[in-house]
């Protein structure tokens, strides 16, 4: 199977540039709300919102088609209310957002009578996505937060009552497979974990699903949603060998590394195994993991029967998932040409600069990036201008597009990062940690220079006229650039 996400035309309008997708899965019903850039597709989380609303947990056993309780009914209606009200606070047109459900939803006997009441009480339609389209969804997510879009790629999502894989590959699906396997439901239906293991082994060999991926060479492995999340956390704070209890002042220090391998993942099973033994172990696991205690153990032991039977050696973790791919696949049929990967090419950038700045220096260099922005919108408008003119001697012979823009955005976030070694010459250690290193994901060699370069000039002298030499750029952005960055230099250090 092969689908491609989304289609950039025809395009519809929209007076409002906030949107919103409610993923009313299994464990927890989560909204989300972006404000986006029309002209850069890039888009910021305004608002995210949780209920546990567990629809899955008080349902009947797997081996009868699960019904949802009414318990569970109204409290799914009473976070969908609370969601819709905050919804209009913000003033969304009904076009700007969705609701999907997942798993509980598609594989519930009283699905119908569970939609119909919703959509009576929400005045809104509820899509109820196939385990297919939900998988899509999570790599379109996935999409923009790494820049992985010519790799090919295999995303592993463990909700409360499915797990998803998808191999894809420049944007499309090559393959997806929805398994009925999820932390919710193995926690219901196993007390010993021997027979949870052996359930997960069997489900896993009857689906295929291993001889199926082992047909692509995957490139990456990637993790999405709250338990591969939780599982990444516990790796990097240290909660299988109780580094966690000591973290203290060190905590800001502590970077996550969104990625674990093999081993830690299977150090942090047999720690949580031991806990079940341990008096006071729950009430340990219960203090770092908290609503998702409960079914943590669950999760990790299903993770871990999948790096055995897919050979899997590490896997990095995506802040994104469902939501942001419902949110992409919205942005994608409103503004044309959206380029699938302007959020996981700014990401890198501000994953960099948070890196090497401390708070007070990040502060600087979004407000530098602010008021570049606000001079290059100006000159932009300048330009445009005086090219309709007749007067040849006011018109501007560089051309500057939202790429430029992007560029410079890019280069006043890191500009400072070379700080962390002190201020002498920190503007060359600037340029020498974005050249030197792998840091900047989906921007080419040129793009990377360029960007290096405007960091590397920004204070001191003006670059040589062939510094920037072959650039669009070599004169407007500097000028902007360097006025912006001196501002604010002067109100900050």
């Amino acid at each position: 199977m092969s689908s491609s996400f989304p289609p950039p035309t025809p395009a519809t309008t929209t007076k409002s540039n906030l949107f919103a997708a409610v993923d009313m899965g299994t464990n927890s019903f989560k909204l989300l709300i972006v404000s986006t850039d029309p002209s850069s597709g890039r888009f910021l989380a305004l608002n995210r919102i949780k209920e546990p609303v567990l629809l899955g947990l008080d349902t009947t056993t797997a081996t009868a088609k699960p019904t949802i309780s009414a318990a569970s009914i109204h409290r799914a209606i009473s976070a969908l209310l609370k969601f819709q009200q905050i919804l209009h606070s913000h003033r969304l047109p009904s076009s700007n957002y969705r609701f999907v459900a997942t798993s509980a939803v598609r594989e519930a006997a009283n699905q119908t009578q569970f939609l119909d009441s919703a959509r009576e009480k929400l005045g809104h339609p509820i899509e109820t996505l196939s385990g297919i389209e939900e998988a899509s969804l999570i790599y379109l997510g996935v999409l923009q937060f790494y820049s992985v879009f010519h790799s090919t790629v295999l995303t592993i999502d463990i909700g409360g009552g499915s797990t998803e894989f998808t191999v894809g590959f420049k944007g499309k699906v090559l393959f997806s497979k929805s398994l009925k396997l999820g932390h919710i439901t193995l926690t219901q239906n196993f007390i010993q974990i021997t027979r949870m293991r052996e359930h997960i082994q069997k489900e896993i060999e009857n689906s295929g699903l291993i001889k199926e991926i082992k047909e692509f060479k995957i490139d990456v492995v990637i993790g999405s949603s709250g338990t591969i999340k939780a599982i990444e956390k516990a790796v990097c704070k240290g909660y299988a060998s109780n580094v966690d209890e000591h973290v203290g002042v060190f905590e800001e220090f502590n970077k996550r590394e969104w990625k674990f391998s093999r081993e830690e993942l299977k150090g942090l099973v047999e720690r949580l195994c031991e806990e079940e033994k341990e008096m006071g172990g729950r009430g340990r696991r219960e203090g770092f993991f908290k609503s998702r205690a409960g079914f943590i153990l669950a999760g990790t032991i299903l993770l871990d029967d999948i790096f055995e039977r897919l050979e899997i050696e590490e896997m990095e973790v995506s802040g994104y998932a469902l939501g942001e791919g419902v949110t992409t696949e919205m942005l994608g049929r409103v503004f044309q040409g959206f380029d699938l990967n302007a959020n996981a090419r700014w990401r890198s950038v501000v994953r960099l600069a948070s890196r090497f700045n401390n708070k007070k220096r990040m502060r600087a260099a979004a407000i530098c990036a602010g008021i570049a922005r606000e001079m290059f919108e100006g000159l932009r408008k300048w330009n445009e201008l005086h090219n309709n003119g007749e007067n040849d001697s006011n018109k501007v012979l560089v051309r500057l597009d939202v790429g430029d823009l992007e560029y410079l955005e890019a280069a006043c976030l890191l500009h400072n990062i070379g700080l962390c070694t002190g201020k002498k010459g920190y503007h060359k250690q600037s340029y020498r940690v974005i050249m030197n290193g792998d840091h900047l994901h989906g921007y080419n060699h040129k793009e990377v220079e360029l960007i290096a370069l405007l960091v590397r000039h920004h204070r001191k002298k003006f670059p040589k006229s062939n510094s920037l030499e072959g650039s669009i750029v070599e004169v407007c952005i500097p000028c902007v650039y360097m006025s912006a960055c001196r501002l604010v230099t002067d109100l900050f250090f």
